[in-house]
């Protein structure tokens, strides 16, 4: 009874911060005031990504069910990918996979803006393990700000939120293989809580290039992916078939081969066959061909020329799709190519993309410079051990101010509203032309005809027990973004 008087009273003091746009009655909540509610979301969201204790989960808990009541539900885009490897919808367009590092709220804000204005509905909303370590945004944290600003623009309809790179250290996996992978057992958890539906397992790390074949050199990957993906088909929720993508080969390596796909793929659906009789497998598949994260920057702190191998993501998304029915090929590290480029992955029927970097880049370039010189005294103080000898400032800067972000999360957040308006600007900007260059402009009416999205409850208790805990920061300084 206690615990309950005192979560009621933190939901008056979040119902404050809505104007009292909500009621709560015997657990339920429901919107009174729809208009009220929407200009005023952006308060609760801070709550939800910001503050600590109850009132964050209590913050997220309601933003999950006003989002749910006002036709806004996590979903996953597994119906759709299938239905590509099908060739019941077209390869006429490439999915964008978006990850957001700072100011969330703001820049999903601007994705759905740009959204909305050309039809789409086939984007997706994500965040890597790395990012959920150094940007201070927890799976809850992260799908908070996507559904808050989801409802301030008023849009409606499927929202996919995927968990990218979900990937294994290798390095703590040769220490203690069973540990790391309960971690990432227990990450999936925590984002599948949250309405993370789509799932990227990357167990790339553990390609051994040194054996003699392709299928040994494969089988870890194939073995530990089918591990995780049981594991994720275990705890789905009713209703829900989760996407699952994986992945034969690490960005910025050596590019990806149709031998390894076969090899990765058949082993992948006879072991979670062995696992889980019955278990339905991947519907995508990442590969490397020829990009890096972040790109390649030159002395001078402007990113290289690379060349991608658009004939290999052809050549392996008609693979993934002929013979294992899936969606086709993702491609990883994309987001600082130059413009032109993107409208030839849709060329290549490459089925996703992957971008975080330039949207950051963006941040950095029309962010106020007193804050930008703030966070690079921050770099020189505590990040100076991971400049490579050689390095120039604008080289070491780039490379290491993503590593910024969390520890100057509220500052960025507490940025006057012109401050924030420009960067949105130039956000909206970079989203027009990326999803006018992947042909997703009326992808909605495929969204509509193979997505039926599932509203799952949230359980409160959940919500609570993240707000309580208190988790060491996990070193994330050898995984991918």
């Amino acid at each position: 009874k206690e615990e309950k008087s005192m979560n009621f009273n933190e939901f008056q003091t979040l119902n404050e911060k809505v104007k009292n746009s909500l009621k709560i009655t015997e657990g339920e909540i429901t919107i009174l005031d729809e208009k009220v509610f929407r200009e005023n979301i952006s308060e609760l969201v801070k709550e939800a990504t910001i503050e600590k204790g109850v009132s964050l989960g209590l913050a997220q808990y309601i933003i999950r069910i006003a989002a749910q009541q006002l036709g806004i539900i996590p979903a996953s885009i597994h119906d759709l990918y299938i239905a590509r490897g099908e060739g019941k919808v077209p390869n006429n367009f490439t999915v964008p996979a978006i990850n957001l590092r700072v100011l969330t709220f703001n820049a999903a804000k601007a994705v759905f803006n740009t959204a909305m204005k050309i039809n789409a509905g086939a984007f997706i909303f994500e965040i890597a393990r790395s990012e959920i370590g150094y940007t201070d945004q927890s799976p809850s944290n992260y799908i908070s700000s996507i559904l808050g600003a989801a409802i301030s623009e008023r849009y409606r309809g499927p929202v996919f939120v995927q968990g990218d790179h979900f990937q294994i250290s290798i390095s703590r996996y040769k220490t203690d293989p069973d540990s790391e992978l309960q971690t990432i057992k227990d990450l999936i958890q925590e984002s599948v809580q949250a309405g993370f539906y789509n799932i990227d397992i990357d167990t790339s790390t553990l390609v051994d290039l040194s054996k003699e074949t392709v299928d040994e050199q494969q089988e870890a990957n194939s073995r530990n992916s089918a591990i995780l993906a049981s594991y994720i088909r275990e705890i789905e929720p009713e209703g829900v078939t989760v996407s699952i993508g994986g992945e034969i080969g690490e960005v910025g390596k050596v590019n990806s081969t149709t031998e390894e796909l076969r090899s990765y793929t058949s082993q992948f659906d006879k072991l979670l066959s062995e696992k889980l009789d019955g278990a339905i497998g991947l519907s995508k598949i990442s590969i490397q061909s020829g990009t890096s994260h972040g790109g390649v920057v030159l002395p001078d702190g402007t990113i290289a020329q690379v060349s991608v191998d658009f004939d290999t993501i052809l050549e392996l998304s008609k693979l993934a799709r002929n013979e294992f029915s899936m969606g086709g090929a993702v491609q990883h590290g994309a987001s600082t190519l130059p413009q032109e480029a993107f409208g030839k992955f849709v060329e290549a029927e490459a089925c996703e993309v992957h971008l975080a970097t330039n949207f950051q880049n963006i941040f950095y370039d029309n962010c106020p410079e007193d804050l930008k010189s703030t966070i690079y005294a921050y770099l020189d103080e505590n990040h100076s051990g991971e400049r490579k000898e050689g390095q120039t400032d604008d080289q070491f800067y780039y490379k290491s101010r993503k590593r910024a972000l969390g520890h100057f999360k509220q500052e960025i957040t507490a940025l006057p509203s012109d401050a924030k308006d420009k960067i949105s600007s130039e956000w909206k900007k970079q989203f027009t032309q990326l999803f006018e260059s992947l042909a997703i402009k009326n992808t909605m009416k495929y969204v509509n005809e193979y997505i039926k999205p599932f509203p799952v409850k949230p359980i409160l208790e959940h919500y609570l027990a993240l707000a309580k805990e208190t988790k060491e920061k996990e070193d994330v300084s050898d995984l991918a973004d």
